[in-house]
């Protein structure tokens, strides 16, 4: 029998209850006919549930998705979705939080020993190591992706990696808990150790490819009806999760933008437009305000408010990180936080993360695991492991915690559980790009994916990420 994940009504009624619950909607009356009638909550961990609704019972999901879209949010004013021209401008962002930043505050962490700066690096250097950065990140998170943080913490114990510093691996793993914690099915034969062999496919990889095309074929002036054409074209919906596989539902059912990423998608405020970000902010170095403006026109296809804000603060703080000027992480991150709205759940997220992180004591590995406890502690027992909010704070978190550092960065935002192969993919990408070439990163990272990417995406199957750095380059604004 086929349950085809992340578009059953009689799923998607229990994840749109519990965004409704975030969003301070009132839902009890809905949630309530939606139980007596005999429907169970969002499935936790899986995109379907084991058994299908009566056609009785899906029909009263589809009814009741329409009615939860009705009940207004009091948050609404606080988290637009439509994009305003002035929230970008560096004189003007989104508005000043009246929040001291935390960078003014005294570090009460042990300053950091001495490290050695890169010489000049060509522009093709970054963004090879930016590229690699996100392969890397991605491949180190996949075989642990839906497990829970006290699987991943378990295995990576048992196997002598904790705190995590390098790829995972079942050699030496107690079968024990080799059985409470299965890898994730799918990832298991390209991503352990003793089996990676290449770059193998996965979204968050798939959807640079796709920003690059975009760029290739329309320039910077895209729509988001370009984006939209270019998914049907080159995207296979197979390929496709959470917000954007219900988009692509609602293109192929007629629905235009913006209305492909409201109607019954209950995902809207995921992660996944912010795995979408990596291009726009390559190829507007320097440039945040254009990057986040990019990412927004991006963002609005499958998602909303701090799903959109998702994508458009990670193009931004690639944009920073790729200016011309000498950075560190700690002023990315905080000119990213200017171009999304200041009172947001999401700017609170990143402010969080960071908050968290820099008030942790001993800045090492092992104590980012204290950090970690915290961000559960806040989010974990409310929010979906798919949702953008924790994961934000757990990627600013992680990339803080670590310094910039590359190995530092992917290790900590994959050892904190949630979406692993995602934010290691972005940690990956913004440190990767911060150490400057890809030789900074480390042979045991960049050897094994032997400079090749496996896609099903345009043409792009076993490209090297030096093919798609100098690729991207040429379509720099």
């Amino acid at each position: 029998m086929l349950r085809l994940t992340w578009v059953q009504p009689e799923d998607l009624i229990g994840h749109e209850l519990r965004q409704a619950a975030q969003d301070g909607r009132d839902a009890t009356e809905i949630e309530r006919r939606w139980i007596a009638a005999g429907g169970h909550l969002a499935p936790e961990r899986a995109g379907a549930s084991p058994e299908p609704a009566s056609p009785e019972l899906r029909l009263l999901a589809e009814a009741l998705l329409d009615e939860l879209a009705q009940l207004p949010s009091p948050l609404a004013a606080a988290e637009p979705t439509v994009f305003r021209a002035r929230a970008v401008r560096e004189d003007e962002p989104f508005g000043r939080h009246p929040e001291p930043d935390p960078r003014s505050e005294p570090d009460p962490r042990p300053e950091p020993g001495p490290r050695s700066e890169p010489g000049p690096r060509s522009e093709t250097d970054r963004l090879h190591a930016a590229w690699l950065g996100r392969a890397i990140g991605c491949v180190l998170g996949k075989p642990v992706e839906k497990l829970p943080l006290d699987g991943i913490r378990a295995i990576a114990r048992s196997t002598g990696n904790w705190p995590l510093n390098t790829w995972f691996t079942e050699r030496n793993l107690d079968p024990r808990i080799a059985a409470a914690y299965p890898w994730n099915r799918r990832s298991r034969p390209t991503s352990l150790a003793e089996n990676i062999d290449g770059t193998p496919e996965d979204d968050d990889l798939n959807y640079p490819l796709l920003g690059l095309l975009l760029l290739q074929r329309h320039g910077h002036d895209f729509t988001t009806g370009d984006v939209a054409k270019l998914w049907l074209d080159e995207l296979p919906a197979g390929r496709t999760f959470t917000a954007e596989r219900i988009a692509y539902r609602n293109l192929l059912d007629g629905l235009e933008p913006p209305h492909t990423a409201t109607h019954r998608n209950p995902f809207r405020e995921w992660i996944g437009a912010q795995i979408r970000a990596d291009v726009f902010g390559w190829t507007n170095p320097g440039d945040p305000a254009k990057a986040a403006e990019l990412a927004h026109r991006d963002a609005v296809l499958s998602h909303t408010a701090n799903g959109v804000y998702g994508e458009m603060f990670v193009a931004a703080a690639i944009a920073h990180a790729a200016g011309p000027a000498p950075t560190t992480i700690h002023e990315t991150l905080a000119s990213a936080l200017a171009h999304i709205p200041p009172d947001s759940r999401y700017a609170r997220a990143i402010r969080f993360g960071t908050q968290t992180a820099r008030t942790e004591p001993t800045g090492t590995p092992a104590g980012f695991e204290r950090v970690v406890d915290a961000l559960h502690a806040r989010y974990a027992h409310d929010h979906h492991w798919v949702h953008v909010l924790p994961n934000a704070a757990l990627l600013a978190a992680a990339l803080t915690h670590a310094d910039g550092d590359f190995t530092g960065s992917i290790c900590r935002a994959v050892s904190g559980g949630w979406d692993t192969d995602s934010n290691g993919a972005t940690a990956g990408s913004i440190a990767g790009l911060l150490a400057g070439g890809p030789e900074a990163l480390g042979e045991r990272w960049t050897v094994p994916l032997k400079n090749r990417l496996a896609t099903t995406v345009g043409g792009f199957d076993g490209f090297g990420f030096d093919e798609l750095a100098r690729l991207t380059l040429e379509v720099r604004a």
